[in-house]
């Protein structure tokens, strides 16, 4: 298995003038992601396109995320974030895939989890909200393939890598309506992994609500297994903040 590797994070961990949360602040929320997926999955030398050739489509996309602020300056704030991905469709295959030939039909199921880590400092803390850091995420896929005869073909992908982390938010004073965008980025050796969204958000004293659009994609090569694909689509949020 090949591992990224980066030189990412000194800049963010030299000192500095950081803006610091006055009292602790924790918040936790669940989210609903309805994506639409293309790209191609690759058993060397094979590829497959996963939208034209195996019809996948979302069977639900969760999210959950929790964060954890504090006022002390030196330490940076933490913000833990969990997705789970669940692609599945009947298809048809316009080209040969490992063990599978051309127009074989096949039933297909993507599974994808990933696991963020973010360690990030508050740079302005007033109407303008801005974050930066270093995410460390774990990514596990695994994509099946099989045709009616039971013949099966995986393409799996796991590893963990850093990214680095911005978030920027827009409040509205007095109306408890703000807009915003976060994301996390690499790019290293030809492979590469972003994930992107932009949201407007109301709270009402502990409750908070989102609405927004998130765009992530994967384009990571194991071995001979390789996933490049781009998923895309609206998201609704519900959460708690204290």
């Amino acid at each position: 298995m090949r591992k990224l590797a980066i030189l990412a994070g000194g800049a963010l961990m030299v000192s500095g003038s950081f803006a610091t949360a006055d009292i602790l602040g924790v918040g936790a929320s669940a989210s609903y992601w309805d994506s639409d997926l293309s790209g191609q999955a690759e058993k060397s030398p094979d590829l497959v396109d996963v939208e034209n050739d195996l019809n996948l489509s979302s069977d639900g996309n969760v999210n959950v995320e929790a964060y954890f602020e504090h006022p002390v300056p030196i330490l940076p704030n933490v913000r833990l974030n969990y997705t789970r991905i669940e692609q599945s469709g009947d298809g048809n295959l316009s080209t040969q895939f490992d063990d599978l030939t051309i127009g074989t039909s096949v039933r297909s199921d993507l599974e994808l989890t990933q696991l963020d880590g973010t360690l990030y400092y508050e740079l302005l803390d007033n109407w303008v909200n801005l974050d930066a850091g270093l995410t460390v995420r774990s990514i596990d896929g695994e994509l099946l393939v099989q045709n009616t005869a039971g013949t099966k073909v995986f393409t799996e992908i796991s590893g963990a890598f850093p990214m680095a982390y911005a978030a920027v938010r827009f409040d509205l004073p007095f109306t408890g309506v703000s807009v915003g965008a976060q994301g996390n980025l690499i790019s290293y050796d030809g492979d590469s992994i972003s994930d992107f969204n932009a949201y407007g958000q109301y709270e009402l004293s502990l409750l908070q609500l989102r609405a927004g659009y998130r765009q992530m994609s994967i384009d990571y090569e194991d071995d001979n297994d390789r996933l490049d694909v781009e998923l895309g689509g609206p998201f609704i949020s519900a959460g708690l903040t204290f």
